[in-house]
């Protein structure tokens, strides 16, 4: 039989956020795939854990997922976390998921912290939907298209961002969306130095402009509460009454026909339909 991966979500920063059932799943499983094994040692020597560490990232080689799916098929157990948080949310973990299962190796979640719903909790913006983006591109085309899917969201809409860029995020943010659209930036979640400011997209971008922030990001702006240009079809466009007259007259009609059908066409009346059509 196949052995089970298990993908178990790890503190964002506070060790007691550990659950217990996390905390025995890396003690017994026989490998652990991890985005930086440095970052992962302490954990597994504060849980007892002698597991064996594989680095597995967004830029590994293909070595890494064949050496994990061969010790899945033989048998034996593996656990992929993440730097913090819940594996696959922003990071690679998800092409081995679906390797594995691909390959009908059992796929269990060992559920636990997540960045994204530890900010929403405490942004004070709604959250009873919202939509969530992740890191968007640094600049082009696809970047000026998510920040347009942000301004035009009716929910609450969650990204991640690296520290040095956070200031520019939200002033790209403030012009996609309107100064005033609120928004909340929270870092370091659950450390030390945790920190949720809230404010409008202007107000945020010349705080941290001022003071560039520090440790894990998560940028958060409020929906428009109302559905998005992209809700439904468009209304359509009111029609151009004097083009419309123009190609009546053409067809030979009289001033009087035209002003009759105009007004039918349009929802003018008929005087207001008499005098375009005299205007001409």
């Amino acid at each position: 039989m196949a052995g089970t991966l298990y993908v178990v979500a790890t503190p964002l920063g506070n060790l007691e956020d550990l659950s217990p059932r996390a905390a025995s799943t890396l003690k017994r499983v026989t490998a652990i795939a991890a985005e930086d094994t440095r970052h992962t040692k302490p954990l597994l020597t504060h849980v007892g854990s002698r597991a064996e560490l594989i680095s597995f990232h967004a830029h590994s080689s293909e070595a890494a997922p064949r050496r994990i799916l061969h010790l899945l098929a033989s048998g034996k157990d593996v656990a992929l976390v993440t730097d913090a948080g819940t594996p696959t949310v922003s990071d690679p973990g998800a092409r081995l998921v679906a390797a594995a299962r691909a390959r009908d190796i059992p796929v269990v979640s060992i559920p636990g912290p997540t960045a994204v719903a530890a900010a929403l909790s405490v942004s004070g913006l709604g959250a009873d939907r919202f939509l969530f983006l992740g890191f968007i591109p640094r600049k082009g085309a696809e970047r000026r298209r998510l920040l347009d899917v942000v301004a035009r969201s009716e929910w609450t809409v969650a990204l991640f961002e690296a520290p040095p860029r956070v200031a520019e995020l939200l002033a790209d943010l403030a012009a996609a969306c309107g100064a005033d659209r609120p928004a909340a930036v929270a870092r370091e979640l659950t450390k030390l130095f945790e920190e949720t400011r809230a404010g409008t997209l202007a107000e945020l971008a010349g705080y941290y402009a001022e003071a560039p922030p520090r440790g894990e990001v998560t940028v958060m702006v409020a929906g428009t509460g109302k559905p998005g240009r992209d809700e439904g079809p468009a209304p359509p466009a009111p029609p151009d009454r004097e083009a419309r007259a123009r190609a009546l007259l053409a067809q030979g009609m009289t001033r009087r026909d035209v002003a009759e059908q105009l007004a039918a066409e349009t929802g003018i009346t008929r005087n207001s339909a008499y005098r375009l059509v005299n205007d001409l």
